[in-house]
């Protein structure tokens, strides 16, 4: 019972520890999206300083913005925390341009 114990022991906490470092994503995800969304409200609106309070509020992340069809589109990028930074987590989001 105890050699099963401790062969098994390590795989279960890998897996809890991946578990926990997916959610982690998920919720930075979450936050990316959403700065992305603000980001590109406050771009539509010429807004710059509130573009870059958007950016700022996900350390890490690179914004990059483009202007199309009367839409404009901010697009935010960075690495996932901890154990899976090497997945590139992105978020974008277009808001009209001119808009109130």
């Amino acid at each position: 019972m105890t050699v099963e114990f401790a062969v098994v022991l390590p795989a279960v906490a890998l897996v809890l520890t991946l578990l926990v470092a997916a959610v982690v994503a998920v919720d930075r995800q979450g936050a990316l999206q959403l700065a992305a969304a603000t980001a590109a409200r406050a771009a539509g609106r010429g807004d710059t300083e509130a573009v870059a309070a958007a950016a700022a509020s996900v350390p890490g992340a690179v914004l990059t913005y483009r202007r199309h069809a009367g839409l404009v589109c901010v697009d935010l990028a960075r690495p996932a925390p901890g154990l899976l930074a090497v997945i590139v987590l992105r978020a974008g989001s277009c808001a009209a341009e001119g808009g109130a």
